[in-house]
C-alpha cells in the first residue's frame, strides 16, 4: 500500500466519523424495511408529519425554502416553539412546481404543531404506505436524480411493483458534507400488497 494511500484513509477516518455522528445525532422518519436487495428497499412508513414549502428554482434553497423552513422550526411560528431538525430534508416536483419539506419529530402529533406564520409554509400529513427506495451519494442535481430514478424505475419492473406517485428525493446530510459520503435516496410509492413479502 502506498503512503499516499495511507494518508488518504487515515485523513479520511475522522470525516467519515464527523458524518455520521452528524447524521445520527438528529430524529430520522421511521419505516420498517419489508425487503432489502444491495441499495434497493422496499419500505413500509407510517404516516409522516411534514412542513412544507414551494420551491421554485431546481437548485436546494436557490428561493431560500430551506431558510424559511428553518426559521419555522427555530422558533417562527405562532407558538415562538423551537422544533428539532430532522431528517431527511424531502424534495419533490420540479421547476416552478417543486416542494421542500421537514420531517416534524414523531412526537409532535398533526394537531399539536403550531401554526405557521409565514403563509407559504403548509402543515400537512404525509399518507402511510410502502415505499420502493434506492440509497446513493453524491452531490445533488438534475442528472444525478435522472439516473437514480432510472435506476430505482428498471429495479421495481423487475420485482413487479407499480409506480403509484411522482418520486421524492431525501437528503440526510448536511451541505459540508463530502459528497462521496452523502445519503441520498429516491422513493416510490408502490403497492401494500402483503403478497409480495413472499417473492
Amino acid at each position: 500500500m502506498s503512503l499516499w494511500l495511507v494518508l488518504f484513509l487515515v485523513a479520511l477516518v475522522p470525516i467519515a466519523g464527523g458524518c455520521l455522528v452528524s447524521r445520527a445525532g438528529y430524529e430520522t422518519a421511521p419505516y420498517k424495511v419489508v425487503r432489502a436487495d444491495g441499495k434497493f428497499e422496499l419500505r413500509d412508513y407510517p404516516a409522516i408529519t411534514v412542513v412544507e414549502t414551494p420551491m421554485k428554482s431546481p437548485d436546494q434553497g436557490a428561493d431560500n425554502a430551506f431558510g424559511r423552513l428553518f426559521q419555522f422550526i427555530s422558533g417562527g411560528n405562532a407558538a415562538s416553539q423551537k422544533i428539532a431538525m430532522t431528517t431527511p430534508v424531502l424534495m419533490a416536483g420540479s421547476g416552478t412546481n417543486g416542494t421542500m419539506a421537514f420531517v416534524l419529530p414523531a412526537k409532535l402529533v398533526l394537531g399539536e404543531v403550531p401554526k405557521p406564520t409565514d403563509a407559504s409554509l403548509t402543515i400537512r400529513e404525509l399518507p402511510a404506505g410502502w415505499f420502493a427506495v434506492m440509497r446513493y451519494s453524491g452531490g445533488r442535481n438534475h442528472r444525478q436524480e435522472t439516473n437514480q430514478l432510472a435506476r430505482l424505475e428498471s429495479w421495481m419492473t423487475a420485482q413487479s411493483l407499480p409506480v403509484l406517485s411522482s418520486p421524492i428525493y431525501a437528503y440526510f446530510d448536511p451541505p459540508w458534507t463530502p459528497a462521496f459520503l452523502r445519503r441520498n435516496e429516491v422513493m416510490l410509492r408502490t403497492t401494500n400488497r402483503l403478497d409480495l413479502q413472499s417473492k
